[in-house]
Order: structure tokens, then sequence, then C-alpha cells
């Protein structure tokens, strides 16, 4: 049975049977694609030993003005659910108060330029936010590895940085992106799509899907034919994206025309009153 604790106290008085804790960290209304990362730290954690944590926290850091923090969903007793189906020994939902006793913080982790592209510049503060609460929440878990969905390639790529640039003695682990039948990327935010939203919303998938068809062709492919591929589909679904950007990974910046090795293609669109992100990951001078 997963205990449901709300304090750091209490999640330290949990009783462990060896092996390593994992913990994910989510800010609830979980579906599917959380499950995989429960279910993904519980192999890594071990069947019958380790500990695996769901960490359910709404950050106010990470909420921007005219961002949809009053309307970000709470779902604590569905999650508390789908987090025992899938494996969690504990659910850690702390208050505010828990996570920032002094109450706004004054010192605060920063992305750095890293973190000023992409999401960053649609977004300013976002991941010094995110950056910050990820480290007080390693601080208050302490885990031996933390599970992050690829899907949020840019976070990913963050805090790999923040756990090797600031010597945390933590793993961080990618998980892959989880779809729908359709191709849509899973994401808490689907549940404020309309019908036709979602019709709409899944051009970047498809956008994704033909780059990276165009990257598979059998001639060497190029990072403007990806763009190009990507670029068609959305021009011809009408959605105009934030940003469709072929990254390098080591550095989140815009990958050069004769960029080898992997690289990632992400984009971001509003979709009616909902913005939503995707990627894939791609090679460049080998196999997809």
């Amino acid at each position: 049975m997963t205990t449901l604790v709300h304090t750091a106290a209490e999640l330290r008085a949990l009783p462990r049977t060896g092996g390593r804790r994992a913990v994910v960290m989510t800010m609830g209304a979980l579906h599917e694609g959380h499950a995989t990362l429960i279910r993904t730290a519980r192999e890594l954690a071990g069947q019958g030993q380790g500990q695996v944590v769901v960490s359910v926290f709404v950050n106010p850091l990470q909420f921007g003005k005219g961002e949809d923090l009053d309307r970000y969903p709470r779902t604590l007793d569905a999650d508390l659910a789908l987090a025992e189906k899938a494996g969690a020994d504990a659910v850690f939902a702390p208050s505010a108060d828990e996570v920032y006793p002094g109450g706004e913080p004054q010192v605060r982790v920063t992305g750095g330029p890293m973190g000023e592209r992409y999401e960053g510049a649609s977004r300013p503060g976002h991941f010094d936010g995110m950056l910050t609460v990820v480290a007080k929440l390693l601080h208050l878990t302490a885990p031996d590895l933390a599970l992050f969905g690829q899907k949020d390639a840019q976070q990913l790529a963050l805090v790999r940085r923040m756990a090797r640039d600031l010597n945390f003695p933590v793993e961080i682990v990618g998980v892959p992106t989880v779809r729908e039948e359709d191709g849509l990327a899973l994401s808490s935010r689907n549940r404020f799509l309309s019908a036709d939203d979602r019709a709409t919303a899944l051009a970047l998938s498809r956008a994704l899907f033909a780059a990276r068809a165009a990257a598979g062709t059998g001639r060497v492919p190029t990072p403007a034919a990806v763009r190009a591929a990507a670029h068609q589909v959305l021009t011809e679904a009408a959605l105009t994206p934030d940003y469709l950007a072929l990254i390098d990974p080591s550095d989140f910046t815009e990958a050069a025309d004769g960029h080898t090795g992997e690289a990632i293609l992400a984009v971001a669109a509003k979709v009616g009153t909902t913005r939503l992100i995707d990627n894939i990951p791609l090679t460049f001078g080998g196999p997809q």
C-alpha cells in the first residue's frame, strides 16, 4: 500500500528495505506518462526492495504572469491511486510552507543561458523556478535516482546540467515520451483541449514524425530538410508554432546546418488556450 506523507520528516521515518530510493517529481494530475515513470522507477529500485517516492507539488515559481497556476488541476486522491497501482511506495505531497519555509525564496538556482532559450524565452523565469524546486526536492527526498520524462527535453537537460554542475549525488534518468494511439504526447494539459483543439494539436506530433521520415529517406539527411518537412505539416494545419527548432542537446543551441550526431527536434504551440510542447530525438550521420 502506498503511504501518503506531507513532510520530509515523515518521509525519512518510512521504513526502507535496502536497495535504492528512486524519486519521480510531478505537479500532480497524473496520467499514463507519469505511470510509466513510476513503473520504470520501480524496475530500477527493484521489486520488493528499495523505495519509490512520487512527489506531488504544484510549484508556484514555475508559473509566470498570466499562466495557469490557479487552473492547474489538483487531483491528489486520483494521483495516489495511480501511484499505488504503478508501484510507488510513498507519495510525498508537501505544502508550500514545507518546500519554502521562509516564503518565496530569495536565493534561487538559475539555468543560465541554457535556460533562457526556447521554453525559457517563451516563459521567462520558468526554468529558474523549476530548477530551484527540483534542487529543494532532491534535498528533501535524498534519492539515489530521479526520473524525468523526455517530453520535457529542455527541463531534463537542465536538471542533468544542474546535478553535474552542483555535484548532486544522484543519477538523473530520462524516460521516453508516452503517446496516445494517435500520436499526441501525454500531458496533464491535454484535458483543457476541446475536441476541435485536440484535432489541431495532432499537427505537432505529425510534424515531428514527418521530419523523422525525412531524416530516414535513405539519402544523407540535413537539418534543413528536417525543418522543412516539419514546417510543411504545421503550415497545412494553419498552426503557427512558438518555435520549431532542431537543437544540439549538449547546450540547447540551434543545430548548425552541418550538424552530426544526436539532435532534438522540438516544437511548442498554443492550441486554443492551451500551450503544448513535444519533441523527438534524431541522429545525423547515423541510423535514426
